[in-house]
């Protein structure tokens, strides 16, 4: 949410969104540079290792709030000196640092365990199966970190190693200590400090928050700190019946946001027990290619669905996404020479151009501005998506919405460039956002293996012949065909690799486990026995193709309802030489069989409707539609209108040359 306007309750002064954003500015500038000084007093190997462990010096347990955990430790945070700080502003600081804190200690253990297992001649990047099992032994919880983890931290380790000659001791030497993050988080502060509630003129649309914010920016007293009343909109995402909770501030392009988060009752979701699901795989040009299963009971339970999928396409907001991916390399490759052009310079001994000084300082300030309309448009995929996925899960009854493990996915051979294009996708983002938005309606979120799911037949379990298109026998990586002369199956590859990821989900319910760090249900492992095929049933609309010859009888209630054409036998019963009459309309034409244009035997107003039901109607010229016809336009002779006078008659006016 965003506030645009706020009241001192001290003063009176209405502060509007200018005054608002600089008092939280000077407020979140102070918690910043105190939660920084925790951070960097605090950052060795040894400390992380302290804070993670849960237990304090004296042997008992560490609290759970970070704040509370770090003053167990005796981490305060301190004061700059002369200013006036309420104790509730150091806790907010000091819950930010523990919790940047308490995050680096996974990193820390991923990168030991990198350094543990660092070959000694051969190269990193290049590791046996035996190397890799070494790997994720090391490391705690190994088997749920994804490879991509391990190889990006690998090369963060090389290019170490590449500029100093020597490994580095752990994380804190390879890298810097984070700061403190330029927000202000609420929560670990109490009514003294904030406090939230619902508009009394307005509950459901409006709510009230009232936050003490400094006058200065450098405050000295107790006078110095003012309770400003904030009024902001609530999204209507957040019901009546929703309970609100401290939020957490951010300075946002000039704007006030406000994170809000609220409880809300809904129905508990369950890791198995599930009859009907929907699954979706991710694409790189169509985001999402979906459809429903159904789980049949008996001992041997099997896996249906009616194999019609539903897609989400985005192209347009897909190729808008990498244009600027593009362009933010293009600026940043730009701005990385003209520090090297700088460094020179100050490597020689000489004062920094001020020409590149000035250019620099604009590269950087567009680089800013593409990063910002990546990150809201990439935000705004992700909830497309999750709306998406859940929708249909709600439309077809289901209960589990599967999606495929693609944390390490890459295309090894292809260049950076296209990693680069999949690593800048929000597979991620939709995961999160789909759990928030299903978790509303009760519907589970499983995280399904992704190995083998477009690999093999869906009906068969043969492994799959890929080609370019359905007529194009070139090998490529679109199209899916099943070799196996009994089945035959060929269809998109993203439209077989849904079927395989429900009916993995669906088989391997029993193994499904909660991740605790992320809160996400998860199956780590499958069975081969039981990767079954989907069966997909036959339709029950009644087969319409013609296989024989038309029946010479006929049809009951289903007769002619125009007069016969003379010279017929239902003309009989006419007057003699008359016949029966024929509805308006043109003269009948011969039928010919015509592929590409009309011929001459028409009128200059028709245009014939062709003689058997053709899909390519366009092609025959029926227009937008097979029974749709276009009426030509007459070329008449055109006549010169500088030779016709008003009245119509020829100008005798003579034109000189």
């Amino acid at each position: 949410m965003t506030a645009f306007r706020g009241l001192d309750t001290v003063s009176g002064e209405v502060l509007k969104a200018a005054a608002l954003v600089e008092r939280v500015g000077w407020l979140a500038t102070l918690v910043e540079t105190m939660a920084a000084g925790v951070v960097g007093g605090h950052w060795s190997r040894a400390e992380l290792a302290v804070l993670a462990s849960g237990v304090a010096r004296s042997g008992g347990r560490l609290p759970s709030n970070a704040w509370m955990a770090l003053r167990t430790l005796g981490w305060s945070a301190a004061v700059p000196a002369g200013l006036y700080v309420p104790d509730r502003v150091r806790r907010v600081a000091e819950e930010q640092a523990g919790r940047v804190l308490r995050s680096a200690e996974w990193r820390a253990a991923l990168v030991d365990a990198v350094l543990e297992t660092w070959p000694a001649g051969g190269d990193p990047m290049k590791r046996g199966m035996e190397e890799w099992a070494a790997l994720r032994a090391a490391c705690p919880q190994g088997t749920a970190v994804p490879a991509s983890v391990f190889r990006s931290r690998t090369r963060q380790v090389a290019r170490f190693l590449a500029a100093y000659r020597r490994l580095p001791a752990g994380l804190c030497e390879l890298e810097a200590a984070p700061g403190g993050g330029r927000q202000v988080v609420l929560a670990a502060a109490d009514k003294q400090l904030a406090t939230l509630a619902r508009c009394e003129d307005d509950p459901a649309r409006y709510a009230v928050l009232t936050v003490r914010l400094p006058v200065c920016p450098a405050p000295r007293t107790r006078c110095d700190w003012h309770p400003v009343r904030i009024r902001f909109r609530l999204p209507p995402t957040i019901d009546n019946a929703a309970a609100l909770h401290a939020p957490t501030l951010r300075l946002r392009q000039g704007r006030l946001r406000l994170d809000l988060a609220h409880t809300t009752v809904v129905p508990k979701t369950r890791r198995d027990g599930h009859g009907r699901a929907v699954a979706f795989d991710y694409g790189l040009n169509t985001l999402l290619t979906g459809g429903s299963l159904t789980l049949t009971g008996g001992i041997q339970p099997a896996v249906l669905t009616d194999g019609q999928p539903v897609f989400l396409r985005a192209n347009g907001v897909l190729a808008k996404a990498d244009r600027l991916r593009i362009l933010a390399e293009h600026l940043w490759t730009k701005a990385a020479h003209l520090e090297t052009l700088l460094g020179g310079r100050r490597a020689l001994g000489l004062h920094p151009d001020p020409a590149i000084v000035t250019k620099l300082a604009v590269v950087r300030t567009e680089h800013s501005r593409v990063s910002r309309r990546r990150r809201r448009l990439n935000a705004e995929i992700a909830k497309a998506a999750a709306r998406f996925m859940v929708d249909h899960a709600r439309a077809a009854r289901a209960s589990v919405i599967y999606l495929e493990d693609l944390r390490d996915m890459e295309f090894r051979g292809k260049g950076r460039t296209l990693n680069s294009r999949l690593s800048s996708s929000v597979r991620g983002q939709i995961v999160a956002d789909v759990r928030h938005q299903a978790a509303r309606h009760g519907i589970a979120v499983v995280i399904v293996p992704a190995r083998g799911t477009s690999k093999y037949c869906p009906r068969c379990l043969t492994a799959f012949r890929h080609h370019a298109a359905p007529d194009n026998t070139r090998p490529g990586w679109k199209w899916a065909t099943c070799p196996h002369p009994d089945c035959g199956y060929s269809a998109d590859r993203d439209v077989a690799a849904w079927q395989r990821i429900g009916a993995r989900g669906l088989q391997h319910q029993h193994l499904t486990v909660l991740d605790r760090a992320s809160g996400t249900y998860v199956i780590r492992r499958t069975v081969q026995e039981l990767d079954q095929p989907v069966q997909h049933p036959k339709p029950t609309h009644p087969d319409r193709t013609k296989s024989g010859p038309t029946r010479d009888r006929p049809v009951p209630r289903q007769r002619r309802r125009v007069p016969a054409p003379p010279g017929t036998p239902a003309a009989a019963p006419a007057a003699a030489g008359q016949g029966g009459k024929r509805p308006a309309g043109r003269q009948p034409q011969p039928p010919t069989h015509r592929n590409q244009r009309r011929g001459g035997r028409q009128a200059p107003h028709t245009m014939s409707t062709p003689n058997r039901h053709r899909p390519c109607g366009a092609r025959l010229g029926a227009g937008f539609h097979l029974h749709t016809h276009a009426t030509p336009i007459t070329q008449r002779p055109r006549r010169d209108p500088r030779l016709v006078s008003d009245l119509g008659e020829h100008s005798a006016t003579s034109r000189k040359t």
